[in-house]
């Protein structure tokens, strides 16, 4: 049974950046870094206008230690397959920089794990239900270890987010993201459509055909986003087409090929504080359907997201907000009317982790 620790925010003079400092040893992230290892922290640096991210404050700390065990820390995300503030390196530094997370700030570099546009992957095989391979931003992939810092909340694609859906989800380039996002294949806007043929370059199948306009021959066409994300012009569709409990099992087998071959040389942080109903990609957030609740460390990437669910539905929600019922024992469902025991589920059939945990309390 997996261990999973946890830390209230509770009690009198009670510092939760002290708890993020003794939950990193209780849960033995030291043992994890070995001298001079390159180690990711896996954040979610937050779109612009967003505010319930999480505050880099608390990310500093998990740099201060990662440094302390000999380790060499830098914070990572991957672009967005949106056109938002964050799809590209330079977009997405200067927002995390707008938001806080300044080498001043947090101590450590930050990198975009995808590069510049998203075209920086490396590709892991994993032999899933859904992907035989999947695209992982080469910071992650070829980072020594993996410290995933996430904020515990809602979604309205998975029904909640935490670091199942920081590290799947967060670690693909956005090529990866459409592959996780839809089930169809690309259409092409003619009217949009410059003619750069950019495309062509980017597509492994040679799939792309450019006289007028781009066209897919969809005999050869692989479906795999590429062309999606170089298109300069977003003549090239974003597809959103699929179903809850497909991109939860995509998502977690992301997962899977994000932390591959580490070693077990990664652990996991979720704050379920500002549990917000909606992902922070959004240029805004609702206000929190509950409490602040605490704080959890653990090896194990889905007894810490199941400890985490546990703890929002065992705890009475804020009333007056976008919860119909208070006392839901199930908040996420209630929420997003969808079934988010399916990235749990698939996720301990793929050998991420168990369901089941002890949790263990830490003052």
């Amino acid at each position: 049974m997996a261990k999973v620790y946890f830390s209230s925010i509770h009690g009198r003079q009670k510092s939760r950046l002290e708890s993020v400092e003794r939950l990193f040893d209780k849960a033995g992230f030291a043992d994890l870094i070995d001298e001079d290892d390159l180690v990711a922290i896996k954040v979610h640096f937050g779109e612009r206008g967003n505010t319930a991210f999480l505050s880099p404050l608390y990310v500093r700390r998990v740099v201060d230690k990662v440094k302390a065990a000999g380790g060499r820390p830098f914070l990572t995300d991957g672009n967005t397959l949106y056109k938002g503030s964050r799809s590209n390196a330079v977009d997405h530094l200067t927002t995390a920089i707008e938001n806080g997370f300044s080498y001043a700030t947090v101590g450590a570099p930050l990198l975009i794990s995808d590069g510049l546009n998203g075209h920086d992957y490396l590709e892991v095989e994993i032999g899933g239900k859904h992907f035989d391979r999947v695209k992982i931003g080469s910071a992650i992939r070829e980072a020594d270890a993996i410290i995933a810092v996430s904020h515990f909340k809602g979604h309205e694609a998975t029904g909640f987010g935490g670091a199942i859906k920081n590290v799947g989800m967060g670690c693909g380039s956005r090529a990866a993201k459409q592959l996780m996002h839809s089930d169809l294949l690309p259409t092409v806007d003619s009217g949009v459509c410059s003619a750069c043929e950019r495309c062509v370059g980017w597509c492994p199948a040679e799939a792309i055909s450019v006289r007028s306009a781009a066209a897919i021959d969809y005999d050869k066409c692989l479906g795999c986003g590429e062309c999606t994300v170089s298109c300069p012009k977003g003549a090239i569709a974003i597809n959103w087409k699929t179903e809850p409990q497909a991109i939860q099992e995509k998502v977690a087998e992301y997962a899977l090929g994000a932390i591959k071959d580490k070693g077990g040389k990664v652990g996991f942080v979720n704050f379920v504080i500002d549990v917000v109903p909606d992902c922070d990609c959004w240029s805004w957030n609702d206000a929190p359907i509950a409490p602040d609740i605490g704080i959890a460390a653990s090896t194990d990437i889905v007894a810490i997201d199941q400890a985490s669910v546990d703890l929002v539905n065992s705890t009475e929600g804020i009333k007056g907000g976008r919860l119909t019922d208070p006392y839901s024992k199930d908040k996420f469902g209630e929420l997003s009317g969808i079934d988010w025991t399916s990235q749990l589920a698939h996720a301990e059939r793929i050998g991420l982790g168990k369901r089941k945990y002890e949790l263990v309390r830490v003052g």
